[in-house]
């Protein structure tokens, strides 16, 4: 007998995302369909809207999306933890997945790829987020974001090198056709604006490129996929193989999404980023542009 939660999973399983990137119209006209699952991944401060896409879900970044085990922030949970937590927001393995977040693309870009290292690939980020649902005259609800009510048959299958720690990153910086691209700022980069998490050195990894995540980025959306291409070409020169940092791992992705969107393979996020690298050791840390 076919049950409930069957039917779901086979009327999911029709139609995935067409990239990993989708417009507030598509999800509209999808939201009602079974099998499509909304999660609102925003962080910080952007998560005093209020206000959520109808039927979204959080996704909660800073707290049970994160393993408060290792002290350093946004660290990837363990895979049956991820699980755990995807299952209990009702998502199945057959759903198609919709991040966002209430800045434009700030943290729903980490959400996506975590979801990716995770082997979940039928998820995308809504393009512009909230500002963009709200910009075009779609409703929102003045809810808090709940949970999926029942649970889901969520699978994590990790997907090896999607994440990395310090010592690949090492090994990255030394290898001449791999570029490290650093999501913050210029300043956090150069070492003349000061951290904001306390500790921290100042500067950035020898050989590192800059490439401020807002610079791939317009009005709150990515870039056409011919400039975001420019943008990456210009940045990596020729590199084929990426590795992307930030402050904790969260902005860093928005740049595996701009990469992905200009067409780069095999893009690996350091989940550490700055605040690990930063702290003292002996990592090399060097300032200036």
């Amino acid at each position: 007998m076919e049950t409930e939660h069957g039917e779901a999973a086979a009327d999911a399983g029709t139609e995935g995302p067409p990239g990993p990137l989708v417009d507030a119209a598509w999800l509209a006209s999808r939201l009602t369909r079974r099998g499509t699952v909304v999660l609102d991944a925003s962080v910080g401060a952007h998560r005093a809207a209020g206000r959520r896409v109808p039927g979204a879900r959080r996704f909660d970044i800073d707290g049970v999306m994160s393993d408060h085990a290792v002290p350093l922030p946004h660290t990837m949970p363990q895979a049956d933890a991820f699980a755990e937590e995807m299952r209990a927001l009702g998502v199945d393995g057959t759903d198609t997945v919709v991040v966002y977040d209430t800045a434009g693309i700030y943290s729903s870009a980490r959400a996506w790829w975590m979801l990716r290292a995770m082997g979940f690939d039928r998820a995308a980020v809504l393009d512009g987020g909230l500002p963009a649902w709200e910009a075009a005259g779609l409703p929102v609800e003045a809810l808090p974001p709940g949970g999926g009510g029942r649970a889901g048959n969520f699978t994590a299958r990790p997907r090896p090198g999607a994440l990395v720690g310090s010592d690949e990153v090492v090994e990255a910086l030394a290898d001449p056709g791999a570029a490290v691209l650093d999501a913050r700022s210029r300043g956090r980069f150069a070492g003349t604006e000061a951290e904001p998490r306390p500790g921290l050195r100042g500067g950035h990894m020898p050989g590192a490129v800059n490439l401020p995540f807002a610079e791939v980025q317009r009005d709150g959306r990515m870039l056409p996929v011919d400039e975001l291409r420019a943008v990456f070409e210009a940045s990596v020169e020729g590199r084929e193989r990426l590795v992307v940092s930030c402050g904790s791992g969260v902005t860093a992705c928005v740049l595996a999404l701009g990469a992905e969107l200009a067409g780069y393979g095999g893009v690996a996020v350091y989940d550490g980023s700055w605040s690990e690298w930063g702290l003292p050791s002996e990592l090399p840390v060097v300032t200036g542009a």
